[in-house]
């Protein structure tokens, strides 16, 4: 933390903020969903009911920045859609669930994966879950604590372990192991300089 300070994530100001970015963010760049959310925020549809009373045509404008945004706006109304009709559209109380159940109905989501699930479970929900992406693989292989190939459940069973199940500490972690990835531990690696270089 000392080198790149508070990461301050998630950016979002409501827990249906981080649920819509989670599911932007997929194969994009975080500056791109950006984009897309100050569309959203501009047309006051960052909501489940203000997303359903948007026009089609100007909902996939508005998310045209991040990319895929064919596939993103079918994946935002399968989440809407099962929040109507299992859960009444109350988002406080789908995220009241126990956390097991909440993950499984993330997951029951077409488009929604382990990594969006567990963004969610952790920055929308405050859950103690570790979120893995593909930053966190290449750096903890490059460090010898998990092998190349290991997958989404090994690599969150690894972090699950070995630190103490809290929410704010989850949170940065896996913030700060973006930021070495993003910067340091690119496909092509730029160590020098990297916060885990004496690693």
């Amino acid at each position: 933390m000392a080198h790149f300070g508070p990461r301050h994530w998630w950016p979002a100001e409501t827990p249906f903020e981080v649920i819509i970015g989670a599911i932007l963010t997929q194969n994009t760049a975080w500056s791109n969903v950006e984009k897309a959310i100050d569309r959203l925020k501009k047309a006051q549809a960052l909501t489940p009911d203000g997303l359903r009373r948007l026009p089609s045509a100007e909902f996939l404008e508005a998310i045209r920045p991040s990319g895929y945004y064919n596939i993103k706006a079918a994946r935002v109304k399968a989440f809407l859609d099962m929040l109507s009709t299992r859960y009444g559209n109350d988002l406080e109380r789908f995220l009241s669930l126990p956390t097991h159940t909440l993950r499984e109905e993330l997951l029951a989501v077409p488009g929604i994966g382990p990594e969006t699930a567990d963004s969610i479970l952790l920055y929308a929900a405050g859950r103690p879950v570790f979120v893995i992406d593909a930053y966190t693989v290449r750096i903890m292989a490059r460090h010898g604590y998990l092998a190349e190939g290991t997958t989404y459940g090994e690599a969150q069973g690894f972090f699950m372990r070995h630190l103490p199940r809290d929410v704010p500490l989850f949170n940065e972690y896996h913030a700060l192991l973006v930021a070495v990835g993003k910067q340091y531990c690119r496909p092509a690696p730029r160590c020098r300089g990297c916060p885990l270089e004496s690693l």
